[in-house]
């Protein structure tokens, strides 16, 4: 972590902002979601939480000369993420994703939508891939994921996540990506995934995913990879005065009111119980179960008849 200048203090909440930067088609980023969670909910007021979104699958990777063999292996990498992370996953990837650029323009679409909305959509477009197994890699899946999304205005998503203003915030996220502080190419041990950051194929390099950069006028600290809350909440605290500890937990019902969906490490973490409501829809998955609103779940991708590509 980079050290503040001599006789330099933490700044106050409204100069400080929590960069991460992540992709809603990533699992390493899917098994930090409780984590992020909860930092969010104990930021001071003013601190400003920015998404940068990085393309893991960017539009001209080549194709995978075996399409199956290539799902079969990936498949088998996220169960190996999913071991470590608790999170849960598809009991079947029915493909890797062709590009990350769908779900990310939805997901920079939707946040001209307000706070809530965008987390809301961006997290729907996570359980695509990581519970449904069909990843929302194209501009109808993305949109067919997020109907229902209370206060989702879709005709306006529609058209933002196509207009070409939206299109550029993505491509500087993606640029912003490849130009990590240098302290990022090396990172602790202590974790499965220590987030050094990724050698690109033009030879530089881009933040792996996760990666959160708390940054204030007085410097900057990074946190790389897969870290306990404590790593995230020890950052702001070094860099943002009056930043406060753990926030508060909620319980079962509070916390899945205000989330709409939980998994098994999230109702650990965020919540002061282990059992969820007794009104919640389970879902089963791979890796444990997903529980439902009762609300979301009529909405939700999870609960729609399967397309004919996933039967």
């Amino acid at each position: 972590m980079t050290p503040l200048p001599d006789g330099a203090r933490a700044a106050a909440p409204g100069t400080t902002e929590v960069v991460e930067y992540t992709d809603p088609l990533c699992p390493w980023a899917w098994g930090s979601e409780p984590a992020f969670r909860r930092l969010r909910a104990a930021l001071p007021a003013g601190v400003r939480w920015r998404r940068v979104f990085c393309i893991l699958f960017d539009e001209d990777d080549d194709p995978a000369p075996d399409p199956a063999a290539e799902t079969a292996w990936y498949a088998r990498y996220v169960a190996d993420v999913s071991r470590h992370t608790g999170a849960p996953r598809a009991a079947r990837l029915h493909r890797v994703a062709a590009s990350s650029w769908p779900a990310s323009l939805v997901a920079k679409a939707a946040e001209a939508q307000g706070t809530q909305v965008a987390e809301r959509v961006l997290r729907r477009l996570r359980e695509t891939v990581f519970v449904l197994g069909e990843p929302a890699d194209t501009h109808e899946l993305a949109l067919a994921a997020v109907l229902g999304v209370p206060g989702l205005d879709p005709a306006r998503l529609s058209a933002d996540a196509l207009s070409d203003a939206v299109r550029e915030r993505v491509r500087a996220d993606r640029s912003e990506a490849r130009r990590p502080v240098p302290e990022a190419r090396s990172a602790p041990g202590g974790s499965p995934h220590p987030g050094a950051a990724k050698e690109t194929e033009d030879g530089g390099y881009r933040y792996a995913l996760p990666t959160v950069l708390v940054r204030a006028p007085g410097g900057h600290r990074l946190v790389p990879g897969l870290r306990p809350c404590e790593a995230y909440e020890s950052a702001v605290g070094e860099m943002c005065a009056g930043a406060r500890g753990p926030a508060v937990r909620l319980s079962p019902d509070e916390a899945l009111s205000r989330h709409r969906t939980l998994t098994g490490p999230e109702l650990a973490l965020l919540t002061d119980g282990r059992e969820p409501p007794a009104w919640a829809v389970r879902l089963e998955t791979g890796n444990g179960p997903l529980w439902l609103h009762p609300e979301e779940a009529a909405t939700h991708p999870a609960t729609r008849p399967a397309s004919p590509s996933t039967r």
